[in-house]
């Protein structure tokens, strides 16, 4: 579950979502395999990121995005 995973204090990176014990976004993760980047590659370029803690951000963007909301897109 992504809650073992996912942190957000308002003192670490403005509150976003993180992954835990890092200063890693949420966000960077599905922006930058988005952009091309593999699974090994994040891997490699964040040592103290987990397979599974991409897994969780993942998961959580998905949750977020399925929430009641509206989002105008332009």
């Amino acid at each position: 579950m992504y809650t073992d995973f996912i942190h957000s204090d308002p003192k670490i990176m403005m509150g976003k979502p993180v992954i835990r014990d890092t200063r890693i976004t949420v966000e960077h993760i599905p922006e930058s395999l988005a952009a091309g980047d593999t699974m090994e590659q994040l891997l490699a370029g964040h040592p103290r990121l987990t397979h599974e803690a991409i897994l969780a951000a993942l998961e959580f963007a998905v949750a977020v995005l399925r929430a009641d909301a509206v989002y105008t897109l332009a």
